[in-house]
């Protein structure tokens, strides 16, 4: 597969941030970078750019707050193409404390929301945009908000955004094929001068068939993480998704090696990937905190009970 539209987003260090606080050290990170930006990969998301008056520096580590001057350190010396991008959260940024473009070294600020907060993403995104930085908006839990309502929050984002792509997110891992084919031809037939992306987590290890089915009704911005990693089933693996899409500006070299170096070594210490909790979860369509709250108690393998807690939850 390829189309030269296509860009690719690691998100290896926000994503996977979700697992330990964001507390990756700085020589993780820049590691992670060379690899990605050896790679040929057009973006890597550094971590969320969130208020510190809202979270602890105390609990949370510096990817939670992505400090200009700490994203500098990092990259700091490495020639590379790779775009450097950051995501915030509705309601949980001081907007007017984001410097510039032109003073950051951050290219593209991603603003992630639920269908119901379309208004607030917008006006951020445009605030953002105004910025020169790019943007895009990615709307979360999207397999519980495939309606009406996403509907209008689509036609809203075509004629009120100024954002370079909108993502369908499958937050709990629970789309197939079908919904994605029609959630992507959705967009594509409302949003017609936006880009669209898909960002797919892997409970139902369909993180990658759910990425290429986003491709193939054509989706051009495309999310991953090296080897998976992300919160509780983690997301669609960067490695697959380079080797699928034939492009030879990619290099699958870097990624193999940071995997051997850096990442199995890391697997061993935390835990993300194919578990049955989250797979329960998935097929269940909820948010996989459960799950995560069961692999950190003493039942963490008493599976049939925790899929009767969610049915019988679901009863209520």
């Amino acid at each position: 597969m390829f189309r030269k539209q296509i860009k690719v987003l690691d998100c290896t260090i926000r994503d996977g941030g979700l697992i330990n606080n964001h507390n990756f050290d700085h020589r993780f990170v820049r590691e992670v970078y060379k690899a990605i930006s050896t790679s040929g990969v057009d973006y890597m998301e550094m971590g969320y750019k969130n208020s510190k008056k809202l979270f602890s520096t105390e609990e949370y580590g510096l990817w939670k707050f992505c400090d200009d001057e700490e994203i500098k350190r990092v990259i700091e010396g490495i020639k590379s193409k790779t775009k450097i991008s950051v995501m915030v959260d509705v309601g949980r940024v001081d907007i007017e404390e984001v410097k510039p473009a032109s003073e950051s070294p951050v290219d593209m600020i991603r603003v992630a929301t639920y269908v119901k907060d379309i208004d607030k993403a917008i006006f951020m995104a445009n605030h953002f945009a105004e910025k020169d930085y790019e943007t895009t908006i990615n709307i979360m839990a999207i397999s519980r908000d495939q309606g009406a309502e996403l509907e209008e929050a689509l036609h809203q984002v075509e004629q009120e955004s100024k954002i370079k792509a909108l993502y369908i997110v499958d937050s709990f891992g629970a789309l197939y094929q079908e919904p994605v084919e029609r959630l992507i031809k959705l967009a594509k037939g409302i949003l017609k001068t936006r880009e669209v992306g898909f960002h797919g987590h892997n409970h139902q290890q369909l993180a990658f068939s759910n990425t290429i089915e986003s491709i193939i009704h054509g989706a051009n911005y495309l999310d991953a993480t090296i080897y998976g990693i992300g919160r509780a089933a983690g997301n669609c693996p960067l490695e697959l998704l380079i080797g699928f899409l034939k492009n030879p500006k990619f290099d699958l070299r870097p990624i193999l090696d940071i995997i051997s170096n850096e990442l199995v070594p890391l697997r061993n210490k935390i835990e993300w990937g194919y578990i049955i909790p989250y797979a329960i979860s998935g097929m269940m369509n909820e948010h996989p905190r459960a799950a995560m709250a069961l692999r950190n108690s003493d039942k963490k393998e008493n599976y049939r009970e925790f899929y009767e807690s969610l049915v019988n939850a679901n009863l209520d």
